[in-house]
Parts: structure tokens; sequence; C-alpha cells
């Protein structure tokens, strides 16, 4: 149902950095790019993500309960997702690990602007 997610920065190239490296694990790159706003995702493909300046010229600010989730293949996709968030720039907001009891793993980071995302998937019971 989502095609995409946008989130406001005031900085755009430095969104840029923090988005390329997580879009790289993730194995997509940029879509779309325009003075304002940079897309990464892949064309048809599954929802992407956008870092834009907003388009009113105020100050781009977070959404107070709003979130991202970014589907990683496993857990150690997870915990890749989280280091590479902190090393570009992110803020913790919850290391990598079980959530809950129904397999849920997941790892919270604030990307620069301070928009909240996690990575996550689902462990099978299986293993």
């Amino acid at each position: 149902m989502i095609g995409y997610v946008t989130l406001g920065t005031n900085d755009l190239e430095r969104a840029a950095k923090f988005y390329d490296a997580l879009a790289a694990e993730l194995g997509v790159s940029r879509m779309m790019e325009e003075d304002m706003f940079i897309a990464w995702g892949t064309p048809g493909g599954p929802a992407g993500v956008a870092a834009t300046r907003p388009f009113d010229g105020n100050a781009a600010t977070v959404g107070n309960g709003t979130m991202v989730a970014l589907e990683a293949k496993d857990t150690a996709q997870v915990d890749r997702l989280y280091q590479i968030a902190l090393a570009n720039g992110g803020t913790d907001e919850g290391k990598p690990g079980p959530r809950g009891e129904e397999g849920f793993y997941a790892g919270y980071f604030r990307d620069p602007d301070g928009n909240k995302l996690n990575a996550f998937t689902i462990v099978s019971a299986e293993g």
C-alpha cells in the first residue's frame, strides 16, 4: 500500500550521506534526485524513502510518534544497518535485539535530522 515515505531535512547533503550508506546495505540506490529532494529505492519495487527540504521553506521538524521501519533480510543485516546509521551521523534509540516473544528483532536509531527509524526482521521459530 505505501509507495514511499518522505522525511524532512535541513541539510540535504548530510541526509544524502546517511541514506546513501543505508541504501547501499539494503541493495538499492538513489532513484530520483532534484535540488530539493533525493529518493532511494528501486523503481517499481517496494516502498522507498526520500529526504526533502520542506517545500514551504520552513525548517524541517520531526514527527513525534512517527517512525520509518526498514525491513532487513536477517538479524545480521539489522545489526549492520544500525552500525551504519551510527557511523553516518545517526544516534541510538535502542540497540539491536529481540523485542517481545514473536520473533521480532530490531534496532532503533535517528537520522542526523532527528527522524526516527528502525531496521527489523522477523526471526522464524524454525531458526
